[in-house]
C-alpha cells in the first residue's frame, strides 16, 4: 500500500515538475523568436534564394561558415544579460571608450540603410500582393506608420506574441515548399556555368551574402536588450539553461530556414537562366513564383501573404531594435533621466523612419545594390563586435555559471579568425584585385 502511494506521489510530483518546467520555459522563451523574426527577412528571402539561384549548391559553404562563425558571439548577447542583468551596450561602456564609441558609430552608420533595405522589400511584397495604384514608396510609408502604431501602443508584449506565430507559420510553409520542390524536381534544368568565385563581383556578393546570414552580429545587442526587457515582463531572472535554449531555438531555427530558402533557389531557379530583378516588386513576384511552382498556383495568394507577413515582422523587429538602442545609449549618457527613455525611443523611431524613406525614394531603382551594400557593411563590422562580446566574458563580473569553458573559448577564437580572414579577402578584392 505504501509502495503504491509512494509511486502515485512520485508520478504526481513528476507531472507537477514537468508542467512547472514547461510553464517556466514558455514564459521565458521569446527573445529567441524576436531574433528569428529579425533574421528571417532580406537575408533569407532575398540573399539566400538569390545565392542558390545564381550559384547552385556552390555557395552552401559560405552559408554554413557564416552561421557557425557568428554563433558564439550572437549567443554571448543574451547570455551576458542573463548573467549580469545588463545589456551589451552597458558592457561595452564598461570595457572602455573605444568599444563603446565604436559601437555607437557602427549603429549610426548602418541603421538608416538597414531599415530602408528591409522596408523596401516589404513594400515590394505589399505592392505585389495588393495590386493597387500605389507606388512602392507610399507602401513603405504605410508600413512604417503601421510599425510605429504597433510599437507605440503594444511595444514589447505585442512584438513577443506575434513573432512566435509568424515564424512558426513561415517555417512550416517553407519546409513544405522544399519537400514539394525536391519531389517534383525536373531534370530539364540547363547545365549552366557557375560564375567564378574569384571575381570582384562574386567576392562582393559572397561577403554581402555572409553579412546578413543568418543575421548581423550587431543583432546580439538587440537580443540582449530584448532579454532584459523579457526579464522585466516576467519579473524573473533568466537562467543559463533557459537563455541557451531560447537562443538556440531562434538562431539555429533561422539558420536552418536559410538552408531551406537556399535549396529552393537551387531546385526551382538554378539552371533556368532567370536572373532576379532589380525592382523590389518584380523580385517579389519571382519569389512568390518559386513557391507557386512547387506548391501549386492556387497557393499564390497564401504564399504572397505569408512572405509579406514575414518581411513585415523583420521590419517591425528592426524598427523596434534601433530606437531601443538609441534610447539605451541616451540613458547611459544621461543616467539621471531614465524617465525620458520613452520619448527618446519615439523620437528616434520617427527620425529613423523619415531618413529610411528618403533612402528608399532615391535607392529603390537599385534594389539589389542597396541590399548588398547594407549587408556588406554589416559583415565588415562583424569582427569588431565579435571581439567586444568575447572581451566581456573575460571580466570578473560574469558569474561562474555563465562563464565560457575552455572548449567554447577556443571555438570562439577560431570563429573570430574566420571573420577576420573573410574581411581581409573582401578588402583585398576591393582595393587590389584587378
Amino acid at each position: 500500500m505504501l509502495s503504491g502511494t509512494f509511486g502515485m506521489n512520485f508520478q504526481n510530483n513528476t507531472k507537477i515538475n514537468y508542467i512547472g518546467s514547461m510553464f517556466r520555459l514558455t514564459k521565458n522563451i521569446g527573445p529567441g523568436f524576436l531574433l528569428a523574426g529579425a533574421a528571417i527577412g532580406v537575408s533569407h528571402l532575398v540573399q539566400s534564394t538569390r545565392a542558390g539561384a545564381e550559384y547552385g549548391w556552390v555557395l552552401i559553404f559560405a552559408l554554413v561558415v557564416a552561421c557557425i562563425s557568428k554563433y558564439p558571439f550572437m549567443m554571448m548577447g543574451p547570455r551576458y544579460t542573463a548573467a549580469t542583468g545588463k545589456h551589451l551596450i552597458e558592457g561595452y561602456k564598461n570595457l572602455g571608450k573605444f568599444q563603446y564609441y565604436t559601437y555607437i558609430f557602427i549603429t549610426l552608420a548602418s541603421m538608416f540603410i538597414v531599415l530602408a533595405a528591409v522596408t523596401l522589400v516589404t513594400g515590394g511584397l505589399a505592392a505585389y500582393f495588393f495590386p493597387l495604384e500605389i507606388s512602392v514608396s507610399v507602401w513603405c510609408l504605410f508600413i512604417l506608420i503601421i510599425c510605429f502604431g504597433v510599437l507605440f501602443v503594444g511595444q514589447y508584449n505585442t512584438l513577443d506574441k506575434s513573432m512566435k506565430i509568424i515564424i512558426s507559420l513561415l517555417t512550416l510553409l517553407t519546409l513544405l515548399a522544399v519537400m514539394m520542390a525536391a519531389f517534383n524536381l525536373e531534370q530539364n534544368h540547363t547545365k549552366i556555368e557557375v560564375p567564378s568565385l574569384t571575381t570582384a563581383t562574386s567576392i562582393a556578393f559572397i561577403v554581402s551574402f555572409m553579412g546578413w546570414m543568418p543575421i548581423p552580429i550587431d543583432a546580439s545587442i538587440w537580443h540582449s536588450i530584448w532579454t532584459k526587457e523579457k526579464s522585466k515582463q516576467t519579473g524573473e531572472k533568466t537562467s543559463s539553461k533557459d537563455v541557451a535554449l531560447d537562443f538556440n531555438i531562434g538562431y539555429i531555427g533561422a539558420s536552418l530556414i536559410a538552408v531551406l530558402f537556399f535549396a529552393l533557389g537551387v531546385m526551382v531557379m538554378h539552371g533556368l537562366g532567370i536572373a532576379f530583378s532589380n525592382s523590389s516588386i518584380a523580385f517579389s513576384g519571382q519569389l512568390v513564383d518559386i513557391y507557386a511552382k512547387t506548391l501549386g498556383q492556387w497557393t499564390r495568394p497564401f504564399i504572397g501573404l505569408a512572405a509579406f507577413i514575414t518581411m513585415f515582422s523583420t521590419t517591425l523587429s528592426v524598427a523596434d531594435a534601433f530606437p531601443r538602442v538609441i534610447s539605451e545609449i541616451f540613458i547611459l549618457e544621461k543616467a539621471n533621466q531614465p524617465q525620458r527613455s520613452t520619448k527618446i525611443y519615439t523620437l528616434s523611431l520617427i527620425i529613423l523612419s523619415i531618413v529610411a524613406l528618403v533612402i528608399i525614394q532615391f535607392g529603390q531603382s537599385r534594389f539589389k545594390l542597396l541590399v548588398d551594400f547594407a549587408a556588406g557593411l554589416s559583415f565588415l563590422t562583424a569582427p569588431f563586435l565579435a571581439w567586444f562580446n568575447f572581451q566581456l566574458f573575460r571580466k570578473p563580473n560574469v558569474p561562474v555559471a555563465f562563464r565560457l569553458n575552455k572548449t567554447f573559448k577556443i571555438f570562439s577564437i577560431i570563429c573570430l579568425c574566420f571573420l577576420v580572414i573573410f574581411n581581409f579577402i573582401y578588402l583585398w578584392s576591393v582595393f587590389f584585385y584587378t
